[in-house]
């Protein structure tokens, strides 16, 4: 009889131990399938190259949701679903680059948000990374500026300072990643002896913490005969600092300038909504008119044009959230640029050159003329009601962006009026009027010119990456919220 209770226990506790299993399995799939149903139907409904993504087709699994589900499962992890989704290369296109270069998926919107708004886990370091001479593999770094108030600003590092290794590991194009990935590492610091970068022993160690950096970076005014020039280096369009930024134009207007200088070499870009803004207090004289116009996928683009076509349009402002907008008026601004200026910064060069006179100086930009939005796992795909299952959220290119006269082809950068190569042997100090890219717009603007031959003394080294490019969130240009609930008749 005990023989036979214990076999009807094994019995009992195999079964309840299975169906446990089968239990758990349950629970963890249909999370699992949820983040790739939205990842799949955000794609579907919004991104900007659908019609070309044969797997994003509308009539792909006709509606069938068992069929979609059993495509799904095909792939282990959400984050190879969503890759697989984007507009890839194939043959047709040149060299085989891919067309989306920018699209991009988190595991956790918190924060995917605050990196939006420049909240960031960040040693204070922006740095650029380039090719050492003659090499296609190792790298050099030099630092572009130090954010004030974090670890770094503490340590004696400084703008033009140069490393070739962290952690006593050579920098390359292969382990770049990893080996600034971590919470802290050491810089192993270098000289440039003219013709190659040699170790000088110094280190630095560096420690990440959440940092919140103020894109203002610079705003001040410079007499030089009878010009009053305003310098303003702007490093983020980060729409939660739009009324210091308004702030900022209203102390400029308070002095009287006579010039503008906008500083976006280093600005990797951000909100349109405050390059809008930011274009109407350059100028003034616009408001109302359209500043730029979003070009959507046909499905959206369509139901745009019936429920609320002036939502593709972005017009000059002469308000902040209320406040009134300290407008300077001006028929002629001068913008400094780089290898690094993207996006939203894009965006005001070219959004403005219908109505005013645009004197870029520096270097081609990087050609990014498309727009991303957050689409979060919810009916609207917005963030009120969202699944509360996971956090998982995308930041998919949803739209190409023109100006007023419709250019926007612009992929290969905004060529420079006059270009000026950034040296590592001569960067300068940010905002002194010997830096060689603001010594050139002072001379444009006040007739001293003749310091060119000068200025392109120095090495000037093949680019590869830099900070904001590597935070491909801080390389975005977007619009605030999906807009789904505002076309009625989306299908």
């Amino acid at each position: 009889m005990k023989t036979i209770l214990k076999s009807v226990l094994l019995l009992f506790l195999l079964a309840y131990s299975l169906q446990s299993c089968e239990d758990q399995d349950d629970v963890a799939a249909p999370a699992d399938l949820q983040v790739k149903d939205f990842i799949w139907k955000g794609l579907n409904q919004y991104y900007l190259w659908q019609a070309d993504v044969p797997n994003l087709a509308d009539d792909r699994f006709n509606n069938n949701q068992e069929a979609l589900n059993s495509f799904l499962r095909g792939y282990s992890q959400p984050e190879d679903l969503f890759q697989a989704l984007l507009n890839k290369p194939i043959s047709k296109f040149p060299k085989g680059q891919a067309i989306d270069r920018f699209s991009w998926i988190v595991s956790d919107y918190t924060v995917l948000e605050q990196e939006l708004q420049g909240t960031t886990k960040n040693n204070g370091v922006d740095l650029r990374l380039s090719y050492k001479p003659n090499s296609t593999t190792d790298l050099v770094g030099y630092v572009r500026y130090i954010i004030p108030n974090s670890d770094a600003s503490a340590k004696g590092i400084k703008r033009g300072d140069l490393f070739t290794a962290i952690n006593g590991t050579q920098l390359t194009v292969s382990n770049y990643q990893s080996l600034l990935a971590g919470d802290s590492y050491t810089l192993n610091m270098a000289d440039f002896n003219g013709t190659s970068f040699e170790p000088n022993g110094k280190t630095i160690s560096l420690v990440k913490t959440t940092l919140d950096e103020n894109p203002i970076f610079i705003n001040k005014v410079i007499t030089s005969g009878s010009h009053k020039i305003g310098y303003l280096m702007y490093n983020g369009f980060y729409a939660n600092y739009d009324a210091q930024l308004n702030a900022a134009f209203a102390e400029l207007k308070s002095q009287g300038i006579t010039d503008l200088v906008l500083d976006l070499r280093y600005n990797g870009g951000g909100s349109i909504q405050t390059a809008t803004r930011l274009a109407s207090m350059i100028t003034g004289q616009f408001t109302d008119k359209i500043f730029a116009k979003e070009k959507w996928n046909a499905k959206i683009n369509a139901a745009f044009e019936i429920d609320n076509p002036e939502f593709l349009n972005n017009r000059f402002v002469d308000k902040v959230d209320g406040a009134a907008i300290s407008s300077l008026n001006l028929s002629k601004v001068y913008i400094l640029t780089t290898t690094g200026t993207a996006s939203a910064s894009e965006l005001v060069i070219n959004g403005l050159v219908p109505y005013i006179s645009v004197v870029q100086i520096g270097e081609t930009t990087v050609g990014k003329n498309v727009g991303s939005v957050t689409l979060y796992d919810s009916p609207t795909f917005g963030k009120a009601n969202r699944n509360l299952n996971h956090k998982y959220a995308m930041q998919p290119l949803v739209l190409k962006i023109v100006n007023a006269a419709d250019f926007g082809e612009y992929t290969d950068g905004l060529k420079p009026t006059y270009e000026q190569l950034e040296r590592i042997t001569n960067l300068g100090v940010l905002g002194d009027t010997s830096e060689p890219l603001l010594s050139i717009a002072i001379s444009q603007i006040t007739g001293a010119t003749g310091k060119k031959a000068q200025l392109d003394k120095g090495i000037a080294l093949k680019n590869f990456t830099d900070t904001k490019a590597m935070d491909g969130v801080r390389n975005q240009m977007y619009v605030k919220d999906a807009p789904e609930g505002l076309l009625k008749s989306l299908k």
